[in-house]
């Protein structure tokens, strides 16, 4: 099948298919900064040290299953809460605020 696409323009066909490409290009694009943390700027030699940090959530009743500085530079943990509930949240090094909890 063949077809002429109008002076300077493209086809239906070209046309809908670029915007399902578009469509998907953009939908790939916000799913991967929604999976993504938050990032942190702040220089490593004023973070709190890991090991006080980790001691001072568990003081607050945290079970960390794992504990690691995230892509975006963060702290983040993956364990429970003091109710027993399972936590992901990404936290300041240097405040220990936290950034964002994820379910």
């Amino acid at each position: 099948m063949y077809s002429v696409a109008p002076p300077g323009g493209l086809n239906l066909t070209e046309d809908i298919n670029m915007k399902k490409l578009i469509t998907s290009i953009v939908i790939a694009l916000t799913a991967t900064s929604v999976l993504a943390g938050p990032t942190c700027n702040a220089p490593e030699e004023k973070w709190m040290k890991e090991s006080d940090f980790k001691a001072q959530l568990e003081a607050q009743g945290y079970q960390i299953k794992t504990f690691k500085v995230s892509k975006g530079k963060c702290y983040e943990i993956y364990g429970f809460d003091k109710n027993g509930k399972k936590v992901e949240i990404y936290f300041d090094p240097i405040t220990g605020a936290v950034l964002e909890v994820k379910a």
